[in-house]
């Protein structure tokens, strides 16, 4: 195996029939991807004319819980339909989420198409990343999964270009028009490279509905919490939330189909502190949804710059992930340490920051401001390729695949969380009430400032993920 590894080469990767199957399969993550970046970016347009303001947050949270549901049913899909037919349908639940955006003449038809949206996302994500194992010999496989993993990249250049654009003309709809013919050029790719059926023949896979329900009612809990404007209606909200959340620990530590691996729910065990430092910064990151609308109200920022300085964030993800991803040892160690403390030292600096137009709008207020925002997204890609290392070491041999794919989970599920508590925190520090720039400053400073006790927490996490482990 090792052999085979080495002679594959990036060229063959890109080159005659695998070139094409690469851009197939590298699409689906791109298209979801752009997606994203594109949303983010044309948000605050979107509730200047449509309204809607105290559900800004919704927009990531529907999304995000859809994206669970739709990787969860990938496995069932391939199944019944076959690979192309599945990826096609993906394809086509993403068109049909796209045109009821684009059309939404209120928020609430938007969120009906970005929860569509986000279910085929999680669809084209896993969809993309089965694939491989079908459509390349093995000895290619590696090399498949950086370029997949590298349309985030793409994304963070091009997602902020298009919905900023045309966020700026005045059209933020056709931001979500202009995803159709990609999309469609990728369906007719699709239907020409991807295998009808699976080699290994039809695949029985079962999932776990009842789980997967708790899950999604959990981070709604939390997302209704946020329009009550009475106290102790919002403390019910997140209270459900949490025994929901609770529940779920329960029936999957009984379930013979899991969603975690065994030791996952607990952070005294290597393996649930890896995934409880994840799910702490992924926490801490979700604060970008409203980094736009900040950027834009506050310091008066077009829809393109504020779109790119957003980005910033990914993009500190990607250069430490890159720069650190080889440490091993005792460095590897540190570098987890480090990673949540970047994180927690970043968010404190925006709350002291995004409040401040005057000074912020300089040259030396908008470097500490970019740096401040990349250190955000830093501190998670100096330890998450570690902790992930970390978590297929510490699965039991024959929760390996589990191990892995709960990853992916565990990030999404934090992600929607944390947009459901964004939100509550912006509204109830006065985002919508009073409102307007002072609403927009006491929204900033209260939701990264107690955003930055996630990381905070994760410092001590991190600590026992990599612990020696005994044994």
């Amino acid at each position: 195996m090792a052999s085979e590894h080495e002679s594959s080469s990036l060229l063959e990767l890109m080159t005659g029939r695998n070139g094409l199957r690469s851009l197939a399969l590298a699409g689906g993550v791109a298209l979801h991807a752009i997606n994203v970046y594109v949303v983010t970016t044309v948000m605050p347009s979107i509730v200047k004319d449509i309204g809607g303001l105290e559900v800004y947050a919704w927009s990531t949270t529907l999304f995000v819980i859809a994206s669970i549901l739709g990787s969860a049913l990938s496995s069932r899909l391939i199944g019944r339909l076959g690979p192309r037919k599945a990826y096609l349908s993906a394809l086509v639940v993403f068109c049909l989420g796209t045109v009821v955006c684009a059309i939404a003449p209120a928020m609430a038809v938007l969120l009906a198409g970005r929860t569509l949206q986000g279910l085929a996302g999680g669809l084209l994500l896993a969809l993309s990343y089965a694939l491989i194992r079908l459509v390349y010999e093995s000895r290619l496989w590696a090399r498949a999964l950086a370029f997949v993993s590298a349309m985030w990249g793409v994304a963070t250049l091009s997602g902020p270009a298009i919905g900023g654009m045309f966020a700026q003309s005045g059209h933020w709809r056709l931001a979500f028009w202009a995803l159709l013919p990609v999309a469609a050029l990728l369906a007719v790719i699709v239907s020409s490279l991807v295998p009808a059926q699976d080699a290994r023949g039809p695949t029985k896979v079962t999932v776990a509905w009842g789980r997967l329900g708790l899950l999604a009612g959990s981070v709604l809990a939390f997302s209704v919490g946020s329009l009550f404007e009475d106290n102790a209606a919002r403390i019910a909200c997140v209270a459900l939330g949490v025994v929901m959340g609770g529940m779920i620990a329960w029936l999957d530590g009984r379930s013979a189909v899991r969603l975690l691996p065994t030791g996952a729910y607990s952070v005294r065990t290597v393996l649930g502190a890896c995934y409880a430092t994840m799910a702490l910064l992924m926490l801490g990151v979700t604060t970008e949804i409203f980094a736009p609308y900040f950027l834009q109200v506050i310091h008066d920022r077009s829809p393109l710059e504020a779109g790119y300085l957003t980005a910033v964030m990914a993009g500190g993800w990607t250069v430490a992930a890159l720069l650190f991803s080889g440490r091993t040892g005792p460095s590897a160690v540190r570098l987890v340490g480090l990673g949540p403390i970047v994180m927690t030292a970043a968010l404190l600096a925006l709350a002291v920051l995004l409040p401040q137009p005057t000074w912020v709008d300089t040259l030396a207020g908008f470097v500490v401001l970019c740096i401040a925002l990349g250190g955000v997204g830093f501190g998670v890609g100096l330890c998450w390729p570690h902790l992930v290392t970390r978590v297929f070491r510490s699965a039991r041999p024959e929760e390996a695949n589990l191990a892995s794919s709960a990853v992916t989970t565990v990030q999404l599920y934090a992600m929607a969380i944390g947009a459901a508590l964004a939100g509550w925190v912006a509204n109830a520090a006065g985002l919508t009430t009073p409102g307007g720039v002072d609403g927009a400053k006491h929204a900033a400073i209260a939701l990264f400032a107690l955003f930055a006790v996630f990381p905070a927490l994760g410092i001590m996490t991190a600590r026992a993920a990599m612990r020696p482990r005994q044994g």
